[in-house]
């Protein structure tokens, strides 16, 4: 499944929604939990569910993030949204991996109900949001079957823990916002999963948002949220590998394949060893996904 870049769209706009269909993101995430008051989360349901329902026929990913589990309010979004179409739940504020387990046993019964393929539907999973959350990670290893990604909440961590802000004079994370970062990385690695960066808020810094992109792909983050359909085109390119990249890992597989018995080769002047070759084979693999998932395919395609 290919996530590089994941936009939010209120649930209670079918205006915004109509407009991020065409912006290019891998996946759209139709948000119930902030982007929508208490008053309107009962007619935001409605609008997600026809929404879901009239885009069945697509080439991007549609997720909806529900309300967290001790909100009381999980089990009306999940019966609104768990229809035919849906590829995924994003489930905000995950403590541990028993939280993925119930989620999971409230969409079996409702993917039964509504003639959705059983294990279809699938999670994203946002942890640490919350310092409970970071305690909880190692729990979430291995991840949960209908687990494909992790991403992490520098904004709701803030609020949580009392802070003033994340990021410091030069604009780099501040040190537990650092360690919660590698945190969410570390767990999606291990568990193999996609590892997802957070958002970047301020939409109106196309220059700091690439940068950005590019430290959290060199880290080793798959993808990212998006909050503005304007961050999305620099999102792909970030996430995406140029085609340098491509034909260096084709020449990397290509002269250890021609080597077997090799454990080190040269490239121009450079040595290359095993883990390198691990890396050109996961580019192109990366490669072959992104044209696999080309294409328009029907809802909880995987």
């Amino acid at each position: 499944m290919r996530l590089r870049s994941l936009l939010f769209v209120p649930g209670d706009s079918a205006r915004k929604f109509e407009k991020a269909k065409d912006v290019g993101a891998d996946a759209l995430i139709l948000d119930l939990e902030d982007a929508v008051v208490p008053s309107q989360k009962e007619e935001a349901r409605k609008l997600v569910r026809a929404a879901i329902e009239g885009s069945i026929k697509r080439s991007w990913k549609l997720f909806v993030r529900v309300n967290p589990l001790d909100t009381g309010m999980t089990d009306d979004d999940l019966a609104a949204i768990i229809v035919p179409g849906l590829d995924g739940v994003m489930l905000p504020k995950a403590e541990q991996g028993d939280d993925h387990a119930d989620l999971s046993l409230r969409i079996d019964s409702l993917e039964r109900k509504n003639g959705v393929a059983q294990g279809s539907i699938k999670i994203i999973s946002i942890s640490p949001e919350t310092p409970k959350g970071m305690f909880g990670l190692a729990s979430m290893i291995p991840a949960h079957p209908r687990l494909v990604g992790m991403s992490w909440g520098a904004e709701d961590l803030v609020a949580a823990m009392g802070a003033s802000g994340n990021r410091d004079d030069r604009g780099d994370y501040s040190f537990p916002f650092q360690l919660a970062r590698a945190h969410c990385l570390f767990t999606a690695t291990a568990a193999e999963i996609i590892p997802i960066e957070t958002v970047y808020t301020d939409f109106r810094d196309p220059i700091g948002l690439e940068k950005d992109c590019e430290i959290a792909r060199r880290d080793g983050f798959k993808g990212r949220l998006a909050i503005h359909p304007g961050q999305v085109p620099i999102i792909n390119r970030a996430f995406s590998p140029s085609s340098d990249e491509i034909e260096h890992a084709r020449r990397v597989v290509q002269l250890f394949a021609e080597n077997p018995d090799a454990g080190v080769i040269g490239i121009e002047g450079k040595m290359y060893d095993v883990p390198h070759l691990k890396s050109a084979r996961a580019i192109l693999e990366w490669v072959e996904e992104d044209i696999q998932d080309d294409g328009e395919k029907p809802g909880f395609s995987g």
